[in-house]
């Protein structure tokens, strides 16, 4: 019997890992998710503010990070609009303010929200770390309308909105190098209080300015997602990937324990 584990045709393994990530999509399976101190503390930072407080919201992604990304923004919009929070969208990525738009497509019919009174989209600009030094002096120096062309003076959101002063939380969800750029330039030189939340990739070398305190919590890849979906109450596609993701590591674990006692009973029996 082990003799022939040793020789199983890989395309069964294929089959099985391929129903072990799709079974749980499929029912809907979620698992226990414990959540992180970083997770927690970003919650709470979002929680701590006044119904119609200004929350930045910075998408900085593409596409490729949706999987990781995506989900953290659906959860935090939820938790925003919940509390009676006001977001403004910009974007330092031009393919990440498109996302956005996807995102609230969804969250505007849930929550029965106005654009221009709850939300706006101020768009992408280039730039980078000199667009968050900009907003440090003048929002409106360097975005004179939102998205559609509409001076920010005309919106009732922006319209009193100059600089980090007039906005509660900068919330930054990044897959580069944005996720340095705000907690040194709109945290440490303009005293603005920050999320991140970012890929599984990028969250190591982040931990270092919740760590210093730089940043009031921190969101790290999709096990970061599903903390974040546990904790405002509604599983999105984050805690369904953990439980695809962790069926997976199960079976994987079980196939290496298995070839590994085939393969030590069979050298034994051959010698």
């Amino acid at each position: 019997m082990l003799k022939k584990l040793t020789t199983i045709d890989r395309r069964l393994i294929f089959v099985l890992v391929a129903l072990a990530v799709i079974i749980p999509f499929v029912t809907r399976m979620t698992m226990g998710i414990r959540v992180s101190v970083p997770v927690k503390e970003a919650y709470d930072a979002v929680n701590s503010l006044e119904p119609g407080s200004i929350l930045l919201l910075a998408i900085d992604y593409d596409p490729a990070s949706m999987p990781e990304l995506q989900p953290m923004l659906m959860a935090i919009l939820r938790h925003a609009f919940e509390k009676k929070l006001r977001v403004i969208f910009i974007g330092l990525w031009p393919l990440g303010p498109p996302l956005g738009h996807m995102a609230m497509e969804e969250i505007s019919k849930e929550f029965n929200l106005k654009y221009g009174e709850d939300y706006a989209f101020l768009d992408y600009r280039p730039g980078g770390s000199a667009v968050i030094l900009a907003i440090g002096r003048n929002l409106k120096s360097i975005y004179g309308c939102d998205y559609k062309g509409i001076p920010l003076d005309s919106l009732p959101i922006t319209k009193d909105v100059t600089n980090y002063d007039d906005i509660a939380l900068v919330v930054d969800l990044a897959a580069g190098s944005s996720a340095d750029w705000w907690p040194q330039l709109a945290a440490a030189r303009y005293g603005q209080k920050v999320i991140i939340g970012c890929t599984a990739v990028v969250a190591p070398t982040t931990y270092t300015y919740f760590g210093s305190n730089q940043i009031q919590g921190l969101i790290g890849g999709l096990k970061g997602a599903s903390e974040y979906e546990t904790l405002v109450k509604i599983p999105g596609t984050a805690s369904l990937g953990m439980s695809a993701q962790s069926v997976t590591h199960a079976l994987i674990v079980f196939f290496i324990i298995i070839g590994n006692l085939a393969y030590f009973v069979t050298r034994r029996r051959s010698k």
